[in-house]
């Protein structure tokens, strides 16, 4: 929708270094070109190299926000929360270089829901990354966690980045093949 479209920020605005993950401030009128725009992020080309900027920030890029405004998390007893939620709000996260979820790119391992009858759930996540040096690992899980939170019933949410088994392109599913054209 928004991909290889330019822009000028329209105000500072914070942004992630990628791969490294480093937060930091591009100033008002820096030119970007948005490489991908997809789960409520946009990862931009600045002169520096690539960056991400959340959803949040949508208005620095001249653009509406495309996520509701979330109200403080208050967790409700008496929601069921299914395994099938939570995979479904993990579908909606990405890694900003690769067009395809993180469950699609084979990253989730285990995705876990605790929940005795009538409290709140407890949701644990296992994850790993493309490569073990990448900076962006806390970003993803701290956005999958948000996102998991932002379910009724959801109490806790907890993602795990780990490293056994190390991920390899056979994990990817067959729609994420279709995506990146491996098949």
């Amino acid at each position: 929708m928004h991909e290889n479209t330019e822009k000028v920020l329209t105000r500072d605005c914070e942004a992630v270094r990628i791969p490294s993950g480093e937060v930091r401030l591009l100033p008002k009128g820096t030119v970007v070109m948005i490489t991908q725009a997809l789960g409520g992020s946009y990862t931009v080309a600045t002169p520096d190299g690539l960056a991400r900027i959340s959803d949040g920030d949508a208005d620095a890029l001249g653009l509406e926000s495309l996520v509701a405004p979330r109200s403080e998390h208050v967790p409700q007893a008496g929601v069921v929360v299914k395994p099938e939620a939570v995979w479904a709000e993990l579908k909606t996260c990405y890694d900003p270089e690769i067009p395809v979820n993180i469950v699609d790119l084979g990253l989730v391992y285990d995705c876990a829901v605790e929940q005795p009858e009538g409290v709140p759930a407890d949701v644990r996540v296992k994850m790993t990354l493309t490569a073990p040096g990448c900076g962006m690992g806390p970003v993803i899980a701290r956005e999958a966690e948000q996102k998991i939170l932002a379910l009724a019933g959801v109490a806790t949410a907890e993602v795990e980045v780990v490293w056994d088994p190390a991920w390899n392109q056979s994990m990817i599913s067959e729609v994420g093949k279709m995506k990146l054209g491996l098949i």
